[in-house]
């Protein structure tokens, strides 16, 4: 059983890449088992792919009516039914969501694409970039030369697994409540879209324009942006508040009267100079020692392997190992039903016997997938 407020919740996740296995991810550390049906033939499986950790994987060949019904049977026992196959592929399987919520009427039906289930572009291909340059993120990222790939943290993990994890939780509550399921239809462009609340307001207000380097939260503010030291290491500043501001100002030495002009656009670009070449007369440890801890909105720009060591990280466990594997902790954390990561990723059909058998299947049952050549 897992350990976390999803204990109890069965899902039947389908293999895919990134913001998939992501999202299983997150719901497995919150307790919830996972079955991952792996195609059959195909290998896999490393401690290292950390977003893989914690279920476990049945290997089936979806071409075989022995190996569809297989899933049926799984999905039959589940809560949620996970996927991220282009629109119209797990119809044609026999595995849509009609067929599915037929057999399982509370079913969840958690469905993950880039695009969305229609539109347009819906059975175009695409990744991370291409979705969020279609929703004015990827634009308003980056210096004012071009824009910046933002890793995959906008499109695919925030946009994509996170929207679509809150989607699944919200929609096993209100089964909860009704005694039916529905599908969630989570498009990487809408969640990276509702992650730009705040900036398409801000333009609305007459407070953000789509220049890059040209807001207050994009680089071009003195007072909110990464500084060299003078060791080639970087450190983060963001004092908006006055008060944060001022602390700045006091620490930093930055008595030159034109630092009054705090909101003055225009001093900007020259004020930015001077914290630049502030910045660039200490090392970054000797930043800390002056900064990190205060109110002034501070801190040093840390490597993947420093944030491992850093005594905040530490603290908390906010990165561990396991298996030798350093990788994040659960999040968020909870006061009484604790989570935990329930294991490391498996290799493909590692748990092809005994996790069918968890899941209602007898010996004789796995005996004919294997004598079909179905598993």
């Amino acid at each position: 059983m897992g350990q976390g407020p999803l204990n109890g919740i069965k899902i039947v996740e389908f293999a895919g890449i990134g913001p998939g296995p992501f999202c299983a991810m997150l719901l497995s550390d919150m307790g919830a088992e996972i079955i991952r049906i792996d195609r059959k033939g195909s290998r896999g499986g490393s401690v290292n792919d950390i977003g893989s950790r914690g279920r476990k994987s049945v290997a089936l060949d979806l071409k075989k009516p022995e190996g569809i019904e297989a899933c049926l049977k799984l999905i039959e026992a589940a809560d949620v039914v996970q996927e991220g196959f282009r629109p119209g592929v797990m119809e044609r399987l026999g595995l849509g969501p009609d067929v599915c919520l037929a057999r399982n009427p509370k079913l969840v039906y958690g469905r993950m694409t880039g695009w969305g289930q229609y539109g347009p572009l819906a059975n175009a291909a695409g990744h991370d970039i291409n979705y969020i340059a279609l929703t004015g993120a990827l634009a308003a990222i980056g210096r004012k030369e071009a824009p910046v790939p933002p890793l995959n943290l906008v499109g695919d993990f925030g946009g994509g697994a996170l929207y679509l994890a809150m989607g699944i939780c919200a929609a096993l509550i209100e089964a909860g409540k009704s005694g039916k399921g529905q599908v969630v239809d989570c498009a990487m462009t809408d969640g990276a879209t509702s992650l730009m609340s705040m900036f398409y307001g801000m333009k609305a207000s007459g407070i953000w324009t789509t220049n890059r380097s040209d807001n207050m939260l994009d680089g071009a503010a003195h007072f909110y942006d990464v500084y060299e030291t003078a060791d080639g290491k970087f450190v983060s500043i963001g004092s908006i508040e006055p008060q944060f501001y001022a602390l700045l100002r006091e620490k930093a030495g930055f008595d030159d009267s034109a630092f009054d002009a705090q909101m003055d656009r225009s001093a900007w670009p020259d004020l930015k100079q001077k914290v630049a070449d502030a910045f660039k007369t200490k090392t970054r440890d000797e930043w800390d020692a002056i900064m990190l801890g205060t109110d002034i909105c501070y801190a040093p720009v840390l490597d993947m392997d420093e944030a491992y060591h850093h005594p905040h990280n530490q603290a908390r466990e906010t990165l561990v190992e396991v298996d030798g594997v350093v990788q994040p902790n659960v999040a968020p954390r909870f006061s009484r039903t604790e989570s935990k990561i329930q294991g490391p990723a498996p290799t493909n059909g590692q748990h092809n016997d005994t996790a069918l058998n968890e899941w209602g299947f007898s010996d004789e049952d796995v005996a004919a997938l294997k004598a079909a050549e179905a598993i």
